[in-house]
């Protein structure tokens, strides 16, 4: 480590993390959700790493979301306080571990939207001597998780019978339109979609005095729903380090293109073989970097007439294009992530850079942890 000097000297496939352009994006999204009077508790399951979840809470974030118990976990022994477990904690052997996380951390946060986990938690809470907080999950509509919203309120109020247990409100993610392209569609979308799971919240609220959370929201619809009066804190992940797939989303001020966010984490690789004529070979393949709607491309505009595509486990395809040059052996290309969470989750750690310099790196501790 003490003797690369540049990123493009760093043994690829991997990660690099431009702290500058991090530093940039945690600020902008920390100080629009301050200006909206939001909270921010942003989602770890992007970068899965526990110095990360750190200085974005030392810029303001109230705490961090986890998807999954493990990964809960692992950020409460990293020291990392006001964790929210967006995801059901279903099963005998993962209701003892969130038991005894709770016993280590009282402030870890829980969701529900079933009966029987209510009372399997309620009982289980007691038998402990704790006193669980309680997010009623709602589903906006993506079918995934969560209540209906017209058998919400009866949910809170099963969680409000039990003394071990303290209804502090709702979560509400509508997962299924942070990636609807057009900003007004995005926003028709969010607005319907989360409609009901405010009509429930406010009659939650009658409940219980402690009712005051409304959390939810995501990168593609933060613009949108800070300004519904009742959402109290954004679960906001990507807007972080970002990746293609947000980018082409498009935000109110440029529909071409969310520009908003700039893309804080990219990947290294190298040309590996150049024997065909019009594409070359790469060392990044589908263990390196996840491909879903959006391909990864180059960073370097120079480099624009490059297209990367799957050329199996191992390896990628940079196809050439209008003519362009085509990239030499050994060459170290620069690639923008296509979906962030997924890729991140391959690898085991953020090289840290400032510009091309390398100046150290993170490891990615919360990396495997999906039970």
């Amino acid at each position: 480590m003490s003797e690369i000097c540049s990123k493009y000297e760093l043994d690829t496939p991997c990660l690099v993390l431009d702290l500058d352009k991090l530093d940039a994006n945690l600020t902008k999204m920390q100080g629009r959700a301050r200006e909206a009077g939001k909270a921010l508790r942003p989602h770890a399951k992007t970068h899965k790493c526990s110095r990360l979840a750190k200085l974005q809470i030392e810029a303001g974030a109230i705490g961090v979301c986890a998807a999954k118990l493990s990964e809960a976990e692992a950020l409460v022994e990293a020291g990392v306080s006001g964790v929210l477990i967006t995801g059901p904690v279903v099963g005998v052997g993962k209701g003892r571990r969130l038991i005894a996380l709770l016993g280590r951390d009282p402030g870890v946060l829980v969701t529900v939207d079933h009966p029987e986990v209510v009372r399997r938690l309620a009982i289980a809470a007691e038998k402990a001597h704790l006193v669980v907080d309680v997010l009623v999950d709602i589903d906006p509509g993506s079918f995934r998780t969560g209540v209906a919203p017209g058998n919400a309120l009866g949910l809170g109020r099963l969680v409000a019978s039990f003394a071990s247990l303290r209804l502090r409100g709702v979560q509400s993610y509508a997962g299924h339109v942070q990636h609807i392209v057009g900003f007004e569609k995005r926003r028709s979308a969010s607005l319907a979609a989360l409609s009901e799971a405010v009509t429930a919240f406010r009659a939650m609220r009658s409940i219980s005095a402690d009712c005051d959370i409304f959390t939810g929201a995501g990168t593609g619809t933060h613009a949108i729903d800070m300004t519904i009066p009742e959402v109290t804190e954004l679960q906001v992940g990507s807007y972080a380090v970002m990746d293609a797939d947000y980018s082409r989303i498009g935000c109110e001020t440029n529909a071409a293109c969310n520009d908003e966010f700039d893309f804080a984490l990219t990947l290294l690789t190298t040309v590996v073989s150049t024997n065909q004529e019009e594409f070359v070979t790469v060392d990044a393949g589908l263990k390196t970097i996840y491909v879903d709607n959006s391909a990864p491309y180059p960073v370097k505009k120079e480099l624009a007439h490059l297209h990367y595509s799957w050329f199996g486990d191992e390896y990628g395809k940079l196809s050439v294009s209008e003519g362009g040059p085509i990239p030499e052996l050994r060459e170290v290309v620069e690639l923008v992530t296509s979906h962030c969470d997924p890729t991140v989750n391959l690898h085991d750690r953020f090289w840290l850079t400032r510009g091309d310099a390398v100046v150290g790196e993170w490891p990615i501790d919360l990396r495997g942890r999906s039970q």
